[in-house]
């Protein structure tokens, strides 16, 4: 099962829904874990050195943040940037199937783009 941190501004209804369907999932919030309005590049960093994958809406900033990382040779768990126009079921089916049909080691490195 894939690990999974959600960045602060994440659809909440995505989140509820990802838990309706899987009460299991391996996934924290950003809030959680002490790090409300902490800047991209520290959530990616506590992403890695924790093995979570970083789910997010924004594709302005948090992509670049992540490949600055993988040209400085650090570690980039993966990234899921997930359109925030997508409905809120095709959003919580898609990343389902990425949970329940990929390990996380596939994903280090790797930038996605949902839709798929």
């Amino acid at each position: 099962m894939l690990r999974l941190l959600n960045d602060e501004n994440f659809n909440g209804d995505i989140v509820r829904g990802l838990f309706l369907r899987q009460p299991n999932l391996d996934l924290l919030r950003v809030q959680d874990v002490g790090l409300r309005e902490v800047d991209d590049p520290a959530i990616l960093d506590w992403a890695a050195n924790n093995d979570r994958i970083v789910l997010t809406h924004d594709r302005a900033t948090m992509p670049d943040f992540a490949y600055k990382r993988l040209l400085r040779g650090e570690q980039m768990s993966g990234l899921f940037v997930v359109n925030d126009r997508m409905p809120i079921r095709q959003a919580v089916d898609e990343l389902l199937l990425l949970v329940g049909c990929s390990e996380q080691s596939e994903w280090k490195g790797i930038v996605l783009y949902l839709p798929l």
